[in-house]
């Protein structure tokens, strides 16, 4: 009996506290599809051909600090690989296309 009485106030806690703070969840929501559209984008980008980051930039018409953001994070974790320079630029390739 007194798991099931567990399990409810458990139930009620965790309904409150999605309650109180659902303002903060549905922007966290909201920013993450923001990334992940952005992180679409320059995947669209990648694509075809290693690129740069200005030519993702220009590609993608997004800005290109939020490109480099991005890429940086992509990087870490192994979404995109730096295959070259181009001029002063290093090129980037989507993980993926490397291994294929």
């Amino acid at each position: 009996m007194s798991t099931t009485l567990n399990a409810k106030q458990r139930s009620q806690f965790l309904k409150q506290l999605r309650e109180e703070h659902r303002e903060t969840v549905e922007q966290v929501q909201a920013l993450l599809k923001e990334q992940k559209d952005i992180r679409r984008e320059i995947c669209q980008a990648m694509r075809d051909a290693p690129k740069t980051v200005p030519d993702i930039a220009e590609a993608s018409g997004l800005p290109a600090e939020q490109v480099l953001w991005h890429i940086i994070a992509m990087k870490k974790y192994d979404l995109v690989v730096e295959t070259g320079l181009s001029g002063e630029y290093y090129l980037y390739q989507l993980v993926k296309e490397v291994k294929a």
